[in-house]
């Protein structure tokens, strides 16, 4: 489990996806069409179905709620507090706070799936559900003061918190959906995580962090050091089991989510800024996923 070529294989799809979109005809237009597959179809069936598959018993999903919701709430408040700094730029903060704490979800579903199967799918579901409006509402709002745009909306249509909510709806209710319409569900999931690590690939920018390496640093080290250690902290604190905690430890790890990039871009903040953080972020996340795995297996003795 914190063996270092953890993350190898979705890093591999990674690169494959940046050298096809720099060094065939297949170039940005077309990964920018194929992430929309992936945002609105392809991810979306992929979490409902793993979901309904799997059972998730009550009193172990509010435990392993509150471990992620309070590591994705830790790492959002240390962030936006950075924003006080004296001599912080306020549109590059604005910009890039929200590397300190989004989430990439292709490589978290990937990588649980790898680690747990269909029931570490159906746990990182349950905290990417809980997570993204948070992650959402506090990635707005400092932009929101640059460009005056509101989150409401953008929260409430939400392709993955949609079919999170009615996987979970769909599990507790004991529904079982006609194998015929599972297989196709189950099918059309199997091509979401490779298509969609092949487009975090192909967004992939080096450069843009010069303009202020230190705050680039600070909210790396939230992303990739503070995130991590408070999740071990609550998934030791709540006694959560074996794998829970590897789930909780890996949701806290992950490397920051592509989309930041474009939040920034679409609310007139620094695009550059926030490329050049998510290509570090990802680069670094290949080392502190199994890093702090392995960490975590020495404080319970399971490595």
């Amino acid at each position: 489990m914190a063996n270092p070529l953890l993350l190898l294989p979705d890093f591999l799809l990674i690169l494959l996806g940046f050298v096809i979109c720099r060094r065939t005809a297949l170039d940005r237009p077309v990964w920018e069409a194929a992430e929309k597959l992936v945002y609105f179809l392809l991810f979306p069936v992929l979490l409902f179905g793993s979901i309904v598959k799997s059972p998730l018993q009550a009193a172990q999903a509010v435990n392993l709620a509150i471990a992620g919701v309070g590591t994705t709430l830790i790492g959002i408040a240390v962030a936006l507090a950075i924003g006080r700094w004296p001599g912080v730029d306020r549109r590059l903060h604005a910009s890039g706070a929200q590397t300190a704490y989004r989430f990439n979800s292709y490589i978290a579903l990937a990588v649980a799936e790898r680690l747990f199967g269909t029931q570490g799918l159906a746990w990182m579901a349950l905290l990417i559900a809980l997570s993204v409006p948070l992650c959402n509402v506090a990635a707005v709002w400092p932009l929101t003061r640059h460009g005056g745009h509101s989150t409401l909306r953008e929260i409430v249509r939400n392709p993955l918190i949609i079919a999170t909510l009615l996987g979970l709806v769909t599990n507790a209710a004991g529904l079982v959906l006609p194998e015929t319409l599972a297989t196709v569900l189950q099918r059309i999931g199997l091509a979401a995580l490779p298509l969609g690590l092949m487009a975090v690939g192909a967004g992939l920018a080096f450069g843009g962090l010069k303009a202020a390496p230190r705050l680039a640093a600070a909210l790396l080290g939230i992303r990739h050091a503070l995130m991590p250690i408070v999740a071990i902290g609550l998934a030791l604190a709540l006694h959560l089991a074996p794998e829970q905690r590897s789930i909780v430890v890996l949701f806290g790890a992950l490397p920051t989510s592509a989309a930041s990039y474009v939040l920034a871009a679409r609310m007139g903040g620094d695009g550059g800024y926030v490329a050049g953080l998510v290509t570090v972020s990802t680069l670094l996340g290949m080392l502190s996923v199994p890093l702090w795995l392995a960490v975590l297996g020495a404080l319970t003795g399971a490595a």
